[in-house]
């Protein structure tokens, strides 16, 4: 079964889609497919970009050292959790 996504992870999606130009379709991510690597295919750079383009859409910082990274960049559900429980705008 194919979750679907929140109105956030796609709002999260299109953004990536938007700065990274991903030939895939905002809700074709798969909320818990593996963003970095296998799955999406994003490499380190492709995450500062997101990071970069979350943290001014949203107002958090994601900041390079934080030792929650790995687990924050693990997926698009994951990804949109913490930008839940963190944003300012």
């Amino acid at each position: 079964m194919i979750e679907t996504n929140t109105p956030l992870q796609l709002e999260i999606a299109e953004l990536m889609v938007q700065a990274l130009n991903l030939d895939v379709a905002a809700a074709e991510i798969e909320p818990d497919a593996q963003l970095y690597g296998s799955g999406l295919g994003l490499d380190s750079i492709d995450i500062l970009e997101v990071a970069l383009v979350v943290s001014k859409r949203y107002g958090l910082q994601l900041k390079s050292d934080n030792e929650n990274n790995h687990q924050i960049f693990s997926s698009l559900s994951n990804l949109a959790e913490y930008v839940a429980a963190n944003k300012t705008k």
